[in-house]
């Protein structure tokens, strides 16, 4: 017999470039009970309908407190928040009871290929102990690369500047991974949660201690290149395009990272991610059709992307 699926969840970072698309999905469901946990004085804007309860990240009784009845937890902290807060915030989670928690590990992949490169995935392997250490099951979101995000952002991202049209690719641009937009995050986030707890498949239970994959479409380089001139009425003519080997783009984003780390470490970063070897690509582990999700419109997300950026939107800050 199907066991109904988790009622009441708490996010904490319920206002942050994830964690917002993930609380407003999950409210358009009516399904469950929804509460942004923020610390002590936060001003994150947070979506209306959630109930929000501050806590102090410095006492363990009052995170306790505040998780007491959630069944579900999701942790979205901004980088600037203390490595340690994590662990806290898991083993007050296990004492209050909490019976699954996802951790502070959006878009990567923990059983992929790219988890052989410390640099970029020991933090979030990490995050992953820290919930496995605490005895509650973890369910990690595959989406990739956040689209919007690493498309705006231009050079050392997905190597597109839409302003300079200008473009690096890593080879030729011609290898794959698998992006999602904050919308298709949210969406996916939401209808996992919606499955029945257990007792059927697919089911919430069917990704403990595992991934869940989904992508709004799997790309290369050259390709959004296309969707982006396609937006603007241009053509390769209008511009700069460079290719150089990914390992090379890799190397010196390495270099980069000892003098401007907030530059060297996404170039190095997105490099590995478009090598051959990078382990993005995911197309095969999909489970969009189990969680009823539909193909996005490439040329639709790029369109809207080229406009923000036209208009100066800055990606630091919310979509």
């Amino acid at each position: 017999m199907a066991a109904p699926p988790v009622k009441n969840v708490a996010i904490i970072g319920a206002g942050g470039h994830i964690g917002k698309p993930f609380t407003e999905a999950l409210l358009k469901t009516n399904k469950h009970n929804v509460t942004a946990l923020t610390r002590v004085g936060s001003t994150s804007k947070i979506p209306a309908g959630a109930k929000v309860v501050e806590m102090d990240y410095d006492s363990e009784d009052s995170i306790v407190a505040a998780l007491k009845g959630q069944q579900f937890l999701v942790i979205s902290l901004g980088v600037r928040v203390p490595e340690e807060v994590h662990g806290k915030v898991v083993r007050a989670a296990a004492k209050a009871g909490v019976a699954y928690i996802m951790p502070n590990v959006h878009g990567f992949d923990p059983k992929g290929a790219g988890v052989a490169n410390a640099l970029f995935s020991a933090g979030s392997m990490r995050r992953i102990q820290d919930v496995e250490d605490a005895g509650v099951p973890w369910i990690v979101l595959t989406t990739g690369f956040w689209y919007e995000w690493s498309l705006a952002l231009g050079d050392n991202w997905y190597g597109i500047d839409i302003k300079e049209k200008k473009a690096w690719f890593c080879d030729e641009g011609h290898n794959y991974m698998n992006t999602s937009t904050w919308s298709r995050c949210g969406e996916a986030f939401a209808a996992l949660l919606s499955l029945p707890e257990s007792g059927v498949s697919p089911s919430l239970a069917d990704y403990k201690n595992y991934p869940c994959y989904v992508d709004s479409f799997a790309v290369t380089q050259r390709k959004i290149l296309d969707s982006v001139q396609r937006a603007t009425g241009t053509t390769d003519e209008d511009w700069e395009i460079t290719c150089e080997p990914a390992e090379k783009r890799y190397k010196d984003g390495l270099a980069e990272m000892q003098t401007n780390p907030q530059r060297g470490f996404p170039k190095a970063l997105y490099a590995h991610g478009w090598s051959k070897d990078g382990g993005r690509e995911y197309t095969q582990k999909l489970d969009n059709d189990k969680l009823g999700l539909k193909p996005e419109d490439l040329d639709a997300v790029t369109k809207k992307v080229v406009e923000k950026v036209q208009d100066g939107w800055n990606p630091w800050v919310e979509w």
